[in-house]
């Protein structure tokens, strides 16, 4: 990523350096959001969801956190002893990391994974970061992956929002507008704009959970345990597949 494009990672850094930041986000429908809650990006574990506290109290051995930001996942578990392997492909982000004391973060992508970065136990896909996946086969094939690069007894700890859980309009009107372009209902398009900065445009993906159990099958992951609040977002625990079925517990907050 060129400077210029580095558009969230510079607002979470003058965030973290008192020099505002504000990202707006660009949907390719025209819709516009600014996310006025960077502050929670840098929030410790006391004022996260339930849930979210449940998803990473489950982490353990070497950990992967995908798409670290501002590093508030890896810094909690880094400060309980596990070794923890922060990437995001933004340098600010990785900058921000390292600032506040992250020993290893890196300026990675996650189709960059390879064998020499070694095994990991559990991959953290936390702070919405699901949709990373981008679209139904990206999901797949980079879930594949993950099991190549995972310990026989991995998890993957991730946080999804349900695009379907809304009554606006205009994210309704989109849904219909991805299924006439035959995409995913929550598959977005967007950029991130911040100051002078802006990234290019990119798909991020939000799915129900019927979806999500479509996207893993057969990828070497199962789900475990699904975590639930009152909200869109619902946390999924994914384990490597080792019998048919999957669908263990649903714990609601």
């Amino acid at each position: 990523m060129r400077q210029q494009q580095d558009a969230f990672g510079r607002a979470l850094l003058d965030t973290h350096l008192h020099r505002g930041g504000c990202a707006v986000i660009e949907r390719d429908d025209g819709y516009v959001d600014s996310d006025r809650s960077l502050e929670t990006y840098f929030a410790g574990y006391a004022k996260w969801a339930r849930p979210e506290q449940q998803a990473v109290q489950r982490a353990k051995g070497r950990v992967l956190d995908i798409g670290a930001g501002a590093g508030r996942h890896s810094l909690y578990l880094q400060n309980k002893g596990l070794r923890v392997t922060a990437i995001d492909v933004s340098p600010a982000a990785v900058e921000l990391c390292r600032l506040r004391g992250i020993k290893d973060a890196r300026v990675k992508a996650l189709a960059q994974l390879n064998a020499k970065d070694g095994k990991f136990d559990t991959v953290l896909m936390l702070g919405n970061n699901f949709g990373l996946f981008g679209s139904f086969n990206g999901a797949r094939r980079l879930l594949k992956k993950l099991a190549s690069c995972t310990s026989a007894d991995a998890q993957l700890l991730a946080e999804i929002l349900d695009p379907y859980k809304t009554t606006d309009p205009s994210h309704l009107a989109y849904h219909k507008r991805n299924r006439r372009r035959g995409r995913m209902g929550g598959q977005l398009r967007i950029r991130v704009r911040y100051k002078q900065y802006v990234t290019p445009w990119f798909d991020y993906l939000f799915v129900s959970e019927p979806e999500l159990r479509r996207i893993v099958a057969g990828t070497g992951w199962e789900i475990g345990d699904l975590f639930r609040g009152d909200g869109p977002t619902y946390f999924a625990r994914l384990v490597k597949t080792k019998r048919q079925g999957g669908l263990r517990t649903l714990v609601k907050r």
